[in-house]
């Protein structure tokens, strides 16, 4: 019999990470950058939540650091940290005063003694530098300046951090010199602690000290963080490369996997199956579901079923099967198509968080294709000024383009339609992620790039050249759907355009409903429960 024990959470007990949802974490956040290092800053600097349970980042170490630095501000002041010194000095000085008026006429050379003592800078530790040089004649005030001087160093970095920092130190106590000291010394432990976590370099950081200035759950909680870095490292998901990271090509499918998992969960409020499709091709038996057989169904027999409405027809052996009888498997049609999706690059893309939607749907796309239809051909064209094809290793760090911000749909098409016709196939589909209507065009081989006539406008001779490129890909057979994520009157009327030359259908959608509405869409191509 197995027994739990539960103890009360006491900050020393370790958080069970894993890998897994550590990565998932990552993926989060790289969905919003197109740098794996930034992406892991991020994280690693916000920390994250796992269920429930919270592990601390960079930024909350460093707020909770300066808080301490805050109450030590608000608690002390400088004024007297230098008082007690001071006063020796003055003392011991006086001594040898005292000793020299009693040989000024007994000694040569007192008087020059006595002008040197007249000359000391105000500044303590100018002062003892000042008189390191000096012959004491009273050997008590030699004695007293010894200890002085043995402090000089001391001394000279509390007057010089007096100085930076008298104006930030309003509290109500007043600290001698040994506190002062002791202050100074973990106000400098608190600062380059401030600074190692400000850099992200975990080797650097000091964990004594971070442990005597924040405390023993602090440390704990530093410790669950580092623990992050170390699983990652480990997983397999990521790589090194250089001085950093790069994602590892399980990485790569496992962001798939994740981006088609949070689409999947509001398909499943609305099953992707419900979307019928006239084209029939190859079959899949769903072991689920049976039905009487009827002319012209495969005979996929469920031969419990079938002996079963033998035996209640008719009771007894040799059994007397009769057409009535049969029971099958259900099916369902699925038809094998080529996709090419032409994604949106350009400048505008980084609104409203756009583009990371369409990258998510874009590796849910090829995670879905490649772990259901296998045998179907999907391709990923990304377009701005010029349209490339990305490939699934490049795509998670893929983003919009600033250097290029124009958005060149012709030269997307001409390269989805090229790319299909290496992959042949009775359904050829290309699918255009897009917020805004055509702005560069290729015309015989030569870039152009025009800016809309006004602010949500339109570029007539784009727009021109991009619709004679439907045109030539309609007549290849391909269908253009096209899924648009700004409602402005000008895209509407572009791709209305489109779909009335090519039968294509159109829809206008938000970033966060995105994934769902393009699954469904592909989806629906592909089944029918007959």
């Amino acid at each position: 019999m197995a027994t739990t024990r539960y103890t009360q959470w006491d900050g020393t007990q370790r958080i069970r990470l894993d890998a897994d949802k550590v990565f998932e974490k990552l993926a989060e956040y790289l969905s919003y950058t197109d740098d794996i290092r930034q992406a892991m800053d991020w994280m690693m600097r916000q920390g994250m939540d796992f269920d429930g349970m919270r592990v601390m980042g960079l930024d909350e170490f460093i707020e909770q650091l300066r808080q301490e630095m805050r109450q030590r501000y608000r608690d002390f002041n400088l004024k007297g940290a230098l008082s007690e010194m001071e006063r020796k000095l003055e003392d011991l000085l006086n001594r040898e005063r005292q000793t020299l008026d009693s040989l000024r006429d007994k000694k040569p050379g007192v008087e020059d003694k006595q002008r040197q003592l007249q000359r000391i800078p105000r500044r303590l530790s100018e002062a003892i530098r000042k008189l390191e040089s000096y012959q004491f004649e009273d050997q008590q005030a030699k004695a007293d300046f010894d200890e002085l001087l043995s402090e000089y160093e001391n001394i000279r970095d509390l007057e010089n951090f007096r100085d930076r920092n008298q104006h930030l130190f309003h509290g109500p106590k007043s600290l001698g010199y040994q506190e002062a000291l002791d202050l100074m010394r973990e106000m400098e432990r608190m600062r380059q602690l401030e600074q190692d976590l400000m850099s992200g370099n975990f080797e650097t950081i000091s964990l004594e000290d971070l442990q005597q200035i924040l405390g023993q759950q602090a440390l704990q909680d530093f410790q669950n963080l580092k623990q992050v870095m170390v699983l990652l490292s480990e997983s397999g998901y990521v790589m090194p490369k250089g001085d950093h990271f790069q994602l590892s090509p399980k990485g790569v499918r496992r962001i798939g996997q994740l981006a088609l998992r949070d689409i999947y969960q509001s398909l499943f409020k609305d099953r992707a199956g419900g979307h019928a499709t006239d084209y029939r091709g190859t079959t899949e038996i769903r072991p689920d579901e049976t039905k009487r057989y009827t002319y012209g169904d495969p005979l996929n027999i469920n031969l419990v079923g079938t002996l079963k409405h033998a035996l209640t027809r008719k009771a007894g052996v040799p059994l007397e099967l009769g057409p009535d009888d049969f029971e099958i498997y259900e099916n369902d049609f699925g038809t094998s198509s080529s996709t090419v999706l032409c994604l949106d690059m350009s400048w505008s893309m980084s609104w409203e968080g756009r583009f990371a939607a369409a990258k998510k749907v874009a590796m849910a796309m090829e995670t879905l294709i490649r772990s259901k239809f296998p045998r179907d051909y999907f391709s990923i064209v990304g377009f701005f000024t010029r349209a490339v094809e990305l490939k699934l290793k490049d795509l998670p760090e893929a983003s919009w383009n600033m250097g290029d911000p124009f958005t060149n749909l012709q030269d997307g098409l001409r390269l989805a339609a090229d790319l299909l016709s290496r992959h042949p196939s009775r359904n050829q589909h290309v699918i255009v992620i897009t917020d805004g209507q055509p702005t560069a065009y290729f015309l015989n081989k030569r870039l152009y790039c025009e800016w809309p006539l006004s602010f949500g406008g339109i570029s007539m001779r784009a727009a021109q050249e991009t619709l004679k490129e439907v045109e030539r890909v309609t007549r290849r057979g391909i269908t253009i759907n096209t899924f648009m994520l700004d409602d402005s009157p000008s895209l509407r009327a572009f791709v209305e355009k489109m779909t009335q030359i090519n039968r294509g259908r159109a829809l206008y959608t938000r970033p966060d409903h995105l994934g769902e509405y393009m699954l469904v869409d592909y989806l629906a191509r592909k089944r029918k429960r007959v």
